[in-house]
């Protein structure tokens, strides 16, 4: 059974493309992973956005996340920006989807909690990079470097760095069988993609793996 889940998991990685030559990333093919973090990050957006075009308060939105008017780098050309020259590695991309929904599973100050759109995405994503290039890659670039990436002053970055990982309560560790339960959601982008709907995903596929 033991060698059933490995190799399902093997198969499952080698799909993403995480398994590859991280010193020499291909320069003409992004890896599967890079395409559907971003195409979750979009429906996303989509999603909440038009929740939030239907109401008229949207105080307690606003985070140090959100920049004034939305960056004209739409989500997929930004992360494969990030992929192309932060040259961490994919399972870090994985490792900042797992970030990102724990960050939005904690309420802000106002008790409501946050929601990703167009104005936020690029901030968080650019700090949960960072951050678990920081945690699993054994180098990094500095945070100087991922601010010119990002398209933020080294000040910022610094500053969102902090924030993120107060946010999240300093919860950066991922176990293996984590791992593979978000590398599953993202295999499965079509799901509806709400916080708490992925989070009901990520449950059915604990099932689903102890079933195995």
């Amino acid at each position: 059974m033991e060698t059933s889940i490995n190799s399902t998991t093997s198969s499952l990685f080698q799909w993403l493309c995480i398994i590859e030559d991280y010193d020499q990333p291909s320069t003409s093919t992004l890896p599967r992973v890079i395409t559907l973090l971003a195409l979750i990050l979009g429906k996303m957006i989509q999603k909440n956005e038009k929740a939030l075009h239907t109401r008229h308060n949207k105080e307690g939105e606003i985070t140090m996340f959100h920049g004034s008017r939305a960056p004209s780098m739409n989500i997929h050309r930004y992360t494969e920006r990030v992929y192309r020259y932060a040259r961490c590695s994919p399972a870090c991309f994985v490792a900042a989807f797992a970030y990102i929904l724990r960050y939005l599973e904690t309420p802000v100050a106002t008790s409501m909690t946050p929601r990703l759109t167009s104005l936020n995405v690029h901030r968080l994503l650019i700090t949960s990079l960072l951050v678990a290039a920081k945690f699993l890659d054994r180098k990094c670039y500095n945070n100087a470097y991922y601010a010119k990436i990002g398209g933020v002053s080294t000040e910022e970055m610094n500053r969102l760095e902090r924030t993120f990982l107060f946010d999240v309560d300093f919860r950066l560790n991922i176990t293996a069988e984590m791992f593979e339960r978000h590398c599953l959601v993202l295999q499965r982008e079509t799901v509806t993609c709400e916080p708490r709907k992925l989070r009901t995903v990520l449950g059915e596929v604990t099932c689903s793996c102890q079933a195995i």
